[in-house]
């Protein structure tokens, strides 16, 4: 009878421990979901556009100054 007693006890105590780490769970599921976050995969996407992107405008910048000076040749 002590040991269903206690028993008894034990689940009520556990009761409120299961709830609370449910509840936190979910708390923090729907905070990060509400955050613009963005993954590994999208930021090393957008890292190698932007390389690419900066090594076409040296390339084009290498263009204009050629086309300057064989403007100023001409003249």
């Amino acid at each position: 009878m002590l040991e269903t007693l206690l028993q008894a006890i034990l689940e009520q105590i556990d009761q409120p421990k299961k709830d609370l780490e449910h509840n936190v769970r979910a708390l923090l599921n729907e905070a990060i979901t509400k955050m613009d976050l963005v993954s590994q995969e999208e930021i090393d996407r957008h890292r190698t556009q932007l390389n690419q992107a900066n090594l076409r405008l040296n390339e084009l910048n290498k263009h204009i100054e050629q086309l300057e000076i064989e403007l100023l040749n001409k003249e």
